[in-house]
């Protein structure tokens, strides 16, 4: 089965020319795609790059603030989410999507601003409580501005176009990781935050940019003809992206999934944290290791979007490609539980987090490709946003009251691939749904293109 802008490729190169022939050696694009891939490509770059001239800044003031209190900032970030979805879906309901998207991306640019004053200005004890309130802010911004990208996205590509490009578009955001936390590696111990904030700023503004020059490309795709203009309000209930996930089985399975990912994230989170605390007391040189660790990381995760993310995903099918992550976690904390030492946990926080952004993140993303079009907005934000935090949340008062009764390394890690077994069941049953909800969405797409004289007897004009 074809999706229509397969449907539509001749195999000749009339648009593409030297940049269809270089990238079709990378990614599997056909020429009238390569537009509106590469400013995607484009705004997950500005966006990540972004973040992760953050991010740094971020982990080390949650160090500063003692490993005790994060699950008091996961608990603020929650709450944070959950007010940010109302406003959020109320933009999504009555603006053109690139109008909302622009808003949302320039209400946290201000809001980094007034960190970086915050920052200038602050002395010793006010900076303890700001550094808390970036922490928190900064993991809000984080998740929402890429669910906002991705879910652009999904409106864009469809099912079988997001299992060959969405892996080559997540290159762009590893690639975008890495230049903005080889900036911070570079400058933290000599630039202050603030100038690092203010670089973050235009960052941003550049995806703003990239926004509207997708917004106006996406529409001639026409992956959906059977959906009103793309650039239309998305219409709804303020409150329908938190009702919807919980009112379809589908999506109620993907909160699950979000979840279980969340919880098993948060344990190690919560054990890395412990360990840079105990051996690095110099906070530039906190922020400049967890700069490193990103580097390795996004390094590693490049490699495989750009050589094997569309291969494994096309060739294990979503249901497989969704449960090699889980199948990682388990493995993972199964080591960690026979071996339970710091290069362990480095290996795995290594492994895991390269897999989830090479594989496990892109095929999610097609898991909304089969959606209706106020989902991907709405549901999709409050899953990626809110029920992740939520997830925060309960892995970390989980390990809180895991460590409380006694439990070590050995024994929160039996705990976190138990969770691992049911997540990979979760994964593997959602694959074959998103599969199946294909299927029956193409089939009378596919009916109308090979049989136009049924189309024509069922239009308004016939």
């Amino acid at each position: 089965m074809t999706s229509p802008s397969q449907s539509n490729d001749t195999g000749a190169d009339p648009e593409g020319g030297l940049v269809w022939r270089l990238l079709s050696r990378i990614v599997d694009v056909r020429p009238r795609e390569i537009a509106t891939l590469v400013w995607s490509w484009g705004y997950i770059f500005a966006l990540l790059s972004s973040y992760y001239v953050m991010r740094p800044i971020r982990d080390q003031m949650g160090v500063a603030g003692g490993v005790k209190n994060l699950q008091w900032l996961f608990l603020g970030t929650l709450v944070c989410m959950l007010l940010l979805n109302i406003p959020y879906g109320a933009l999504v309901r009555a603006l053109p999507r690139s109008r909302f998207i622009a808003i949302t991306y320039r209400f946290f640019a201000v809001s980094i601003v007034l960190f970086a004053v915050a920052f200038r200005l602050a002395d010793e004890a006010a900076m303890v409580w700001f550094g808390r309130a970036y922490f928190v802010w900064i993991s809000v911004f984080n998740l929402f501005v890429v669910s906002v990208f991705w879910g652009l996205v999904v409106d864009t590509f469809g099912s079988e176009d997001g299992k060959r490009l969405f892996g080559f578009i997540a290159a762009g955001a590893t690639i975008g990781a890495i230049t903005g936390s080889s900036v911070t590696a570079a400058l933290a111990k000599d630039v202050p935050v603030e100038a690092l904030l203010i670089t973050a700023v235009v960052l941003l503004e550049v995806a703003v940019i990239c926004v509207r020059r997708l917004s106006r490309l996406s529409a001639a795709l026409n992956a959906r003809p059977h959906e009103r203009d793309p650039e239309q309000p998305v219409g709804g209930g303020v409150l329908s992206g938190i009702t919807h996930a919980f009112k379809s089985g589908y999506l109620a399975n993907i909160v699950i999934f979000m979840l279980l990912f969340a919880v098993s994230s948060t344990f190690i989170y919560f054990q890395q944290a412990d360990i840079v605390s105990r051996n690095f007391s110099d906070r530039g040189a906190q922020r400049s290791f967890f700069a490193s660790i990103d580097l390795a990381v996004n390094v590693l995760t490049l490699i495989v979007q750009l050589g094997f993310t569309s291969r494994i995903i096309r060739g294990l099918g979503v249901a497989r490609a969704l449960a090699l992550l889980p199948l990682i976690t388990v493995a993972g904390f199964g080591a960690l539980a026979l071996v339970p030492t710091a290069m362990a946990l480095m290996a795995v926080q290594v492994v895991r987090r390269s897999s989830d952004y090479a594989i496990a993140r892109p095929t999610r993303e097609v898991l909304y490709t089969v959606v209706p079009r106020e989902d991907r907005y709405k549901t999709k934000s409050f899953i990626d946003t809110v029920v992740y935090r939520a997830g925060d949340q309960l892995g970390a008062w989980s390990f809180v009251l895991l460590t409380g009764a006694g439990m070590g390394v050995t024994e929160v890690a039996v705990v976190g691939a138990g969770l691992g077994m049911v997540w990979l069941i979760n994964g593997f049953w959602l694959g074959r749904r998103q599969d199946r909800l294909a299927r029956e969405q193409d089939e009378p797409r596919a009916s109308v293109l090979t049989a136009p004289s049924v189309a024509q007897a069922r239009s308004p004009a016939a």
